[in-house]
């Protein structure tokens, strides 16, 4: 505006002059004049429209840069990555005022017909367009690694809450499993306590119920016949076989590692058909004196190769003379939960 009033106020000495000049100077001194008076207003119309343009460049650049600074604003600040690019952002931004503060510095200079000047600052202009035009699309390449990351990051998420409820089905399933065998620990407890520690321990352990029966109280040495006071044992466990139906039953038979001289009554020939033996006459007497069903039984001889303890003294090979009834509760509805995974 000041270089406006400026040039208006010239414009108008001049004027003043040239009529003045009119009537005092010759006719051909006038007509100079005059053609004088017209390159100045054909100057000073260059010079405005000049002004004009360098004011329509400043809003274009002026509300590019507001548009930047909203898209700056609207990424998410707690992003490394969009952090990154807003602060580059940003410096781009003030290198851009710095070029604004400059055209402003320069723009009497602009108005006096510095061109050179001009051509420069557009050049400079133009150069930090293309530069913000490039930070725009490197911050768009960011905002959309930050949204696939954080799609990633959601189906994991969904992902792992899956497994958390799975985790958390087979645990409430193992904890009633675990309930279950303590409870079935203290049934056949309280079946057989009349035999505890008469020959027969019950232990539970790795989610199982064992039921260890030594020889003594089911068999006399080298014979496969239960003894009345271990089929009454049997007879008590099976009435808690029969009560429990998801319980499968094993039944080994173990020995000690002395070998068989010839042939027993039984028909063995070694300790593992004795331990056979021996298993499957405990698992006829549990299906005879109870409705449990056979395929819940199996009987198995482990002969001497399972022992409890180890050595060579009567003691140790006494302990590994014994039956052991192996009761397992059934998983079914744990495997099913393990098939859907």
């Amino acid at each position: 505006m000041k270089a406006k009033s400026t040039l208006n106020g010239w414009f108008l000495s001049v004027l003043a002059v040239s009529f003045w000049l009119s009537s005092c100077v010759p006719a051909r001194q006038f007509e100079d004049m005059k053609k004088k008076e017209k390159d100045c207003q054909d100057e000073n119309s260059k010079l405005k429209s000049d002004n004009q343009q360098l004011g329509t460049k400043n809003t274009e650049l002026s509300a590019e840069v507001e548009d930047l600074q909203k898209r700056v604003s609207g990424l998410r600040k707690d992003t490394a990555e969009t952090g990154n690019s807003i602060r580059r952002l940003t410096e781009l931004y003030n290198e851009l005022m710095k070029s604004y503060d400059k055209l402003l510095s320069n723009n009497e200079k602009l108005l006096a017909g510095n061109t050179a000047e001009t051509k420069k600052l557009i050049a400079q202009l133009s150069q930090t367009r293309e530069d913000l035009q490039k930070k725009e699309d490197q911050l768009k390449k960011d905002q959309k690694n930050i949204a696939d990351t954080e799609t990633r990051l959601e189906e994991l998420k969904n992902s792992l809450k899956e497994r958390e409820a799975k985790v958390a089905e087979l645990q409430s399933i193992l904890n009633k499993k675990d309930s279950a065998v303590a409870a079935l620990k203290k049934a056949v407890t309280d079946a057989l306590l009349g035999f505890e520690n008469n020959g027969l321990t019950i232990t539970q352990k790795n989610g199982k119920v064992y039921v260890s029966l030594e020889e003594q109280l089911l068999f006399a040495s080298g014979s496969i016949i239960v003894e009345k006071k271990g089929e009454q044992a049997l007879k008590q466990l099976a009435v808690v076989l029969d009560k429990n139906k998801d319980i499968n039953v094993l039944v080994e038979g173990h020995t000690d590692d002395v070998p068989i001289s010839g042939t027993l009554p039984s028909g063995a020939k070694d300790n593992w058909e004795l331990s056979v033996l021996r298993a499957t006459s405990v698992v006829k007497i549990i299906t005879k004196n109870s409705t449990v069903a056979p395929n819940r039984l199996t009987a198995a001889g482990r002969g001497p190769f399972v022992p409890v303890e180890t050595g060579s003294s009567p003691e140790v090979k006494r302990k590994n003379r014994r039956t052991e009834i192996i009761l397992t509760p059934k998983l079914d509805e744990l495997l099913k939960v393990l098939e859907t995974n």
